[in-house]
C-alpha cells in the first residue's frame, strides 16, 4: 500500500499443539511449508515454528529441525524461527547440545527467559550467529531476569508473551507485562496473546503500534469466535486490525 509501512505480523504456524487439536493444524515439514506459504501471501512478515518428530512431539534435533526450516524455506523468503522451549528439551546442557548440533540453522530462535538455562541457551545460539527472541511470559520472573542479563541488548526482540487466557483480564496482564519489560534494552518489543485472550491483546499492539504475531500455536479461533480455517485467516484478521495506519517493522 502505498505511502504505508507494513505491519509486522509473525505467524506462530503450530505450536506445542498436535494431532488431537484438528487436521488444522500443520504438523509435517510439508504442511508447514505450505501453512507459512500461505500465511505469508496473507501479509506475514516473520515465521516460528516448532519443528515436530514423526510422532508429533516439540523437537530440537538436527534432524528435524533442519527438515522443517529446509521446506519452509523453499517455500518462503521471510525470516523463520524456532522454539527452544523446555518442554521440548528439559535438560537445559542437553538443550544447549541440540543448539551446538544444528546443521541447519533458523534465522532466530525464541528463549524463554523465565526457564532454567535460558542464558546458557541464549549464549549458545548467539555464538552461532542466531537472532535471539526473548520470550517474557506474563505470571513470571522472566522481565526481571531480563533486566539483570548481559545479554539483553544483544537480543533481535523481545516477545511480551501473554498467557492468560481470560478475555476479560488478558489486557490488563499485557499492560503489566509491558510495564515490566519497561523500555527493554531499547530493543522492539512484540506483544501477543493465547487462547482467549490473543485478539483482546492484538487490538491493544494495534492501539501501540507494536508489532506481533498471530497463528494457531496461539489460537484456533477468529476475533468473532469461528474456527479458523488455517493461519493464513489469522494472519488477514490480524492485519486487519492495524488498518488504518499500519506501522514499521521492527
Amino acid at each position: 500500500m502505498k505511502g504505508r509501512h507494513r505491519v509486522f505480523v509473525q505467524v506462530c504456524l503450530n505450536g506445542a499443539r498436535d494431532a488431537a487439536d484438528g487436521a488444522v493444524v500443520p504438523l509435517s515439514p510439508v504442511a508447514l511449508a505450505e501453512s507459512a506459504a500461505a500465511a505469508v501471501a496473507a501479509g506475514a512478515s516473520d515465521v516460528h515454528v516448532h519443528p515436530k518428530t514423526p510422532c508429533g512431539r516439540d523437537t530440537l534435533s538436527p534432524r528435524s529441525v533442519a527438515a522443517t526450516l529446509e521446506a519452509i524455506r523453499a517455500r518462503v523468503a521471510v525470516p523463520v524461527g524456532v522454539t527452544t522451549g523446555a518442554w521440548a528439551e528439559p535438560d537445559p546442557a542437553a538443550r544447549v547440545a541440540r543448539i551446538r548440533s544444528w546443521t541447519t540453522l533458523p534465522d532466530h530462535a525464541s528463549v524463554n527467559w523465565h526457564e532454567e538455562g535460558a542464558e546458557a541457551v541464549a549464549a549458545a545460539l548467539l555464538e552461532r550467529g542466531v537472532g535471539v527472541e526473548a520470550g517474557i511470559w506474563s505470571g513470571t520472573d522472566g522481565a526481571a531476569r531480563f533486566a539483570a542479563s548481559p545479554l539483553a541488548g544483544r537480543v533481535l526482540r523481545v516477545l511480551a508473551e501473554v498467557t492468560d487466557p481470560d478475555p476479560d483480564t488478558a489486557v490488563e496482564s499485557a499492560r503489566t507485562v509491558l510495564a515490566a519489560i519497561g523500555t527493554a534494552h531499547g530493543r522492539p518489543v512484540l506483544l501477543h496473546g493465547e487462547e482467549g485472550g490473543t485478539w483482546p491483546v492484538l487490538r491493544l499492539a494495534a492501539r501501540l503500534g507494536l508489532a506481533t504475531r498471530v497463528g494457531l500455536e496461539d489460537t484456533l479461533a477468529l476475533p468473532g469466535g469461528e474456527r479458523a480455517g488455517g493461519n493464513a485467516q489469522l494472519v488477514a484478521a490480524a492485519i486487519a486490525l492495524f488498518r488504518p495506519g499500519l506501522r514499521a517493522a521492527p
